[in-house]
């Protein structure tokens, strides 16, 4: 792992742009949790990471990811969400986003000069909003069929099913134990 490519304080943010933009590096960013990795995210990061030299990956805190998905997500800890991302050839930087970063801030810091989103997550007034602080907004379609909050609604939906079949075995097995016993009484 290469912690260099770790940003977790903003503050280490602008001197990092300013370095890059005199090197006359084209910076994109994208944004997200990047929860349970899967080949959706490696697609999209090597679409984005095509539109320019540089590529930003803001990473949702566990914090950020818990009030916006709910107290079980994330799955993965932010420490190795981070990690992981540093291992994708098409990500330069990865910058932490906590919960209390004001509203695209990020985006604001880095003003790079592509965006890259998803069809999901800025309404097109938003988009053209975004416009005016980036060079240009990209939005790309989903990359892969299933995403991992699907993913995790499949293995919870299996889990209960096989949960309720067990149970209603043991109830029945139960039941049938009680009346037995109450026969021989």
């Amino acid at each position: 792992m290469n912690t260099t490519q770790i940003i977790l304080d903003y503050d280490q943010v602008p001197p990092l742009i300013k370095k890059l933009r005199a090197q006359n590096k084209s910076i994109v960013l994208t944004q997200g949790t990047f929860d349970m990795i899967h080949i959706g995210h490696g697609r999209y990061l090597a679409s984005a990471k095509s539109h320019g030299d540089i590529l930003f990956v803001g990473v949702d805190s566990d914090e950020k990811v818990r009030t916006r998905k709910g107290p079980e997500r994330p799955v993965v800890p932010e420490s190795e969400r981070l990690e992981m991302l540093t291992h994708l050839k098409a990500v330069d930087y990865v910058v932490l986003k906590p919960l209390s970063a004001p509203k695209w801030q990020l985006i604001k810091l880095i003003k790079p000069n592509v965006l890259i989103t998803t069809e999901s997550t800025y309404t097109p007034t938003q988009v053209k909003q975004l416009e005016k602080i980036c060079g240009q907004v990209m939005v790309l379609k989903p990359q892969a069929v299933t995403s991992t909050s699907a993913k995790l609604r499949r293995l919870q939906i299996g889990f209960a099913q096989h949960f309720s079949q067990a149970l209603a075995q043991k109830v029945q097995t139960a039941i049938d134990e009680l009346v037995n016993q109450l026969k021989k009484n």
